[in-house]
């Protein structure tokens, strides 16, 4: 389930919400109790990989080689 981010307009506090897409852009009152809050733009950073190696290399397409499905490239 996705996590949204609010501010409090009254109070200042920035809190974090898990509810479902179709429920984003509803009301999401403070933990103190405020109803002003605004949603805020969340970024996602996105490290490592799931098997702790490193990302997969493309394939060349065929054989060996780097240009053009290596074939040109003695």
């Amino acid at each position: 389930m996705p996590r949204y981010d609010y501010r409090c307009r009254a109070c200042g506090s920035t809190f974090e919400l898990n509810r479902p897409m179709a429920e984003a852009n509803a009301p999401a009152p403070c933990p103190d109790g405020h109803g002003d809050t605004v949603k805020l733009l969340s970024t996602v950073a996105v490290t490592g990989t799931a098997s702790g190696g490193s990302a997969p290399r493309p394939s060349s397409g065929g054989g060996g080689g780097g240009c053009c499905g290596g074939g040109c490239c003695g």
